[in-house]
Order: C-alpha cells, then structure tokens, then sequence
C-alpha cells in the first residue's frame, strides 16, 4: 500500500471512529448482558419523563419548558433505544417462551414513548409504568422480585 492510500486510509479510519454514536449496548454478539440494569434504566427514563411532563405543565418560563421538553424526549428516546436494540434485536428470540406476548408488550412500550414524546399526558407514563412491569414479569420469570 502507498503512503497515499495509507493516509486515506487512516482519515477514513478517524471520521468512522469519530462520527460512531453510542448506543445503549452493542450490536455485535458479545455475549455482555445485564437485564436487571436494563430494566432499572427503564424505570428511571419513565420517572424522569413523569417528571419532566409536571414540570412543564407547572413552570410557566418559556426557557425552562424548552429544557424540560427536550429533557422528555431525550428519555424517550433513551427508552425506545433499549427496546429497540437491547431487547428486540438482541434477547427476544422466536421460539422463546412468551415471545408474542413479550413482543407485543414492548410493541406497546414504543408505542406509548411516542406517545409521551407528543404530549404531557400522564396517562401515558401511566400506561408506560404498566407495560414495564408486564414486560419484566414476563421476561425475569422467577428471577423477578419485587
């Protein structure tokens, strides 16, 4: 390879390495997993989209419902992360006992993220906080206390 190529090469190398974003778990089979702290996680974007919806509704400064707007999406998001590529692609495999109804409960989870994205309706944290805790019973089996 020529010292051009080679430079190519690295510049290519650098903007992939630099552009990369950072997911909630990797996609390559590393065999890495912790439900219990992904179910944790959920919780906790659920609490803190919960409370940026109070938030906005009771602080009538524009800045601080901007902040506290992109504050909820931003769960939201981190939320539909963790479904989308920890559970969906990576644990929930066809065959799997529960596999439709697990599905379809994080079908739901999506759903109703979404849904928290569009409004400040607690109904939808409501039914968030409800999918979760089928989800994890669903799923943890006898591994679930709580």
């Amino acid at each position: 390879m020529n010292k051009a190529a080679r430079y190519l090469t690295v510049l290519v190398l650098f903007a992939v390495a630099t552009t990369a974003t950072v997911r909630a778990h990797c996609q390559i089979p590393c065999g890495i997993y912790n439900d219990e702290a992904r179910f944790v996680l959920m919780k906790e974007h659920v609490a803190t989209i919960e409370k940026s919806m109070k938030q906005i509704e009771a602080d009538p400064n524009q800045n601080q419902t901007v902040r506290w707007i992109m504050n909820k999406d931003k769960h939201a998001d981190e939320l539909s992360e963790i479904v989308t590529y920890y559970f969906m692609a990576q644990r929930i495999k066809p065959g799997k006992e529960n596999y439709e109804q697990e599905l379809k409960a994080l079908h739901g989870i999506l759903v109703y993220s979404m849904k928290a994205k569009q409004t400040t309706d607690l109904a939808n944290v409501e039914k968030l906080k409800e999918l979760i805790h089928d989800f994890e019973h669903s799923y943890m089996g006898e591994k679930h206390t709580h």
